[in-house]
């Protein structure tokens, strides 16, 4: 089997997804835009060839990346890249070289619009949050009539919190229309009161879902990206719940055939009329790929299995041969710079030691939503998980200005 994994080194733990492949003797063929000495020993060790380019949107060097290796090794069978960013450009990779695993390009509108993927979660029987596409401002204004505010704006094909604000007046809506960016198309849409809930696994080429989890982000994406602030969030059971039930029925309406997925609802925190009652669910978005900010990471540890196998299992056998119990809660924690905490990175690392999985710093360019410093930890029950979040997230208090004395006269 030829598998072509594109930008294999960013994020820098995606080499797992291809060692895994190529410890089943696979060819596992990177295509990067990252000079092969400057890529890590796990992400050499794990490819089979590595192909560098200038730059993977310049389609015509990937292509002759694919086509390369197609000479070399034959047939490509898969091309994946696990993330967002790339998703239009395997499916055209995979037009151009006639690979019929994955989604092709007539799939993207779907798996790319927002607006689209309303369509096809009505289509399924789930109620979505009022919406229009935000092309005049007449139009938005009366939408803001009809629904009321605060309303959330967002671009219809966006990736994770980029450019989504939440509006709370005219002014606000007023002000973002006259300053909006001309070339990102927007959509308008109610505000939808509560938290979000995901729900994400592996699938096998019948829509079987072999591996599934979920977790509460107890912090808003939207507000971690545009305020700078903590961003944390937990591993939930799914055995048995509303989100399995409900999860089941968007992997079966998309196309989710042979695919790690990530969706994300919205748990509704108050009655809101015409989506539901308080703790229903009320789908967000879809993505047909990994999570990610280490979720993969912290699904093994909720588990005690192996996702990337899971991931790399199905692709070879079409199966999952994990036998899947969850024993864990798992947590996640990014920290900011300029932030005063009551504990150092060091002190927290000592103190829970024994919990703590993974430490580590977010390069840049994914610090905004994912904090620039993180610790995911495990622990046997929530209480214990919510102490060891509690005590990394705490800001040293701010000590009160003295008072000055009063001169008396």
């Amino acid at each position: 089997m030829n598998v072509v994994f594109i930008s294999p080194h960013f994020p820098e733990y995606y080499h797992n997804f291809c060692s895994r492949l190529k410890d089943r003797g696979v060819n596992v063929l990177g295509v990067g835009d990252c000079p092969y000495d400057m890529i890590s020993d796990e992400t050499k060790n794990s490819l089979t060839e590595y192909y560098y380019v200038g730059s993977l949107e310049n389609y015509d060097e990937v292509y002759r990346a694919c086509a390369y290796f197609s000479s070399q090794y034959g047939k490509i069978d898969w091309i994946e890249s696990e993330n967002e960013y790339w998703l239009e450009l395997e499916a055209t990779l995979r037009r151009d070289f006639n690979v019929t695993t994955g989604p092709q390009i007539q799939d993207m509108r779907w798996m790319k619009y927002k607006s689209a993927m309303k369509e096809v979660y009505k289509s399924a029987g789930l109620k979505v949050a009022d919406y229009i596409k935000l092309d005049t401002l007449d139009e938005a204004l009366e939408f803001t009539k009809k629904n009321g505010y605060p309303v959330i704006v967002k671009p219809d094909n966006g990736v994770g919190a980029t450019h989504t604000y939440k509006l709370k007046n005219d002014e606000e809506l007023k002000d973002f229309y006259n300053h909006k960016q001309d070339y990102i198309d927007y959509i308008l849409e109610d505000f939808v009161p509560g938290d979000v809930v995901t729900f994400e696994g592996v699938t096998d080429k019948d829509k079987n879902i072999l591996f599934s989890t979920s977790h509460f982000m107890d912090t808003s994406i939207m507000d971690t990206v545009n305020e700078a602030s903590d961003i944390y969030f937990h591993s939930e059971p799914v055995e048995g719940k509303p989100i399995y039930e409900i999860g089941e029925k968007v992997v079966k309406a998309f196309d989710t055939k042979s695919r790690f997925f990530h969706f994300e609802f919205i748990k509704l925190s108050e009655d809101k009329p015409g989506l539901g009652r308080k703790g229903d669910l009320v789908p967000l978005e879809v993505n047909m790929r990994a999570p990610g900010a280490f979720i993969p990471d912290m699904m093994n540890y909720a588990y005690d299995v192996d996702t990337y196998t899971i991931w790399a299992d199905m692709m070879i056998y079409n199966t999952c041969f994990y036998e899947i119990e969850r024993k864990y809660y798992v947590g996640y924690v990014g920290r900011r710079l300029g932030i005063d905490y009551e504990l150092s990175d060091a002190e927290v690392a000592d103190k829970y030691r024994e919990y703590i999985k993974i430490e580590a710093d977010i390069p840049q360019v994914l610090a905004q939503a994912e904090g620039n410093h993180i610790f995911i930890f495990r622990a046997k029950t929530k209480a214990k998980l919510n102490e060891i979040t509690k005590a990394i997230i705490a800001h040293k208090k701010k000590k009160a200005a003295p008072k000055k004395a009063v001169k008396k006269t």
